[in-house]
């Protein structure tokens, strides 16, 4: 990809899983990388899989925390210099049908979903703004797109982080400033392991998802690095406010 040598990148849960990925290719493509990740040995091994000459420093922080997220933000500036891209990656859910749910799982589940990217935004867009130009990616689910039994406010949070990134898109448009969503699919990471447990039930609810996905496979980590490596250089300088699905034509919408 053009222009992301030397960039400085922030890629928020990415210790592991998808978020891993991504810090992993951006880093990859010469970018320095900044990820915000509750789990400080989980980005340290990020780190030592990038490999000596790539750029990678963990700064450990709660996304749903706004004071947290501007310091860290702050310090990123400091170490590693302006801010080019923001990943907004990091994510939570648990899985249960919504009249059996409470607010306190609904608050937990707003806080990292949508509070999370609502604070890195507010903390990074307006240094974007200042220097005219910037990538904000946002990582959204297809659970947004066309709903999902069991993640009703998880899908909330999503949809919402859709909308909210087209409209922050028109408002930074003449600023330099582009932001576009990703929407993964059904996706081997330690959280879908931790959502769909160990067992025979385990087995079968994958079976499911599997037969539901033309390509028949689950999506890996690295089937989003492209994609978001290519929004955050110079060849994306004209897309913002889009959506995009990645997720073996499961949702053709």
């Amino acid at each position: 990809m053009r222009g992301l040598t030397g960039k400085v990148a922030i890629v928020t849960g990415g210790g592991q899983g998808i978020g891993r990925a991504l810090s992993l290719r951006l880093a990859e493509e010469g970018a320095k990388v900044a990820i915000f990740d509750l789990k400080a040995e989980a980005g340290k091994e990020t780190a030592t899989l990038a490999g000596a000459g790539a750029t990678v420093k963990t700064y450990v922080l709660d996304v749903g925390d706004q004071d947290a997220v501007k310091a860290a933000v702050d310090q990123v500036e400091t170490d590693l210099g302006p801010i080019w891209a923001l990943v907004n990656n990091a994510g939570w859910d648990q899985p249960s049908p919504f009249l059996s749910t409470d607010k306190p799982l609904w608050d937990k589940i707003i806080r990292i979903n949508l509070y999370g990217p609502l604070n890195t935004h507010h903390a990074v867009a307006p240094l974007m703004v200042a220097r005219r130009g910037g990538r904000i990616i946002n990582i959204a689910s297809d659970a947004a797109r066309v709903g999902t039994s069991n993640e009703a406010v998880y899908s909330a949070c999503k949809g919402g982080l859709i909308s909210f990134t087209k409209s922050v898109a028109r408002e930074l448009a003449t600023k330099g400033v582009l932001l576009n969503v990703v929407c993964p699919g059904p996706t081997n990471t330690p959280m879908m392991a931790s959502v769909l447990g160990e067992g025979e039930q385990a087995v079968k609810w994958k079976d499911a998802m599997v037969r539901g996905i033309p390509l028949k496979r689950m999506g890996e980590p690295e089937d989003y690095a492209g994609i978001v490596a290519f929004l955050a250089s110079d060849d994306a300088g004209y897309i913002t406010g889009q959506t995009f699905s990645v997720s073996g034509g499961m949702n053709m919408i």
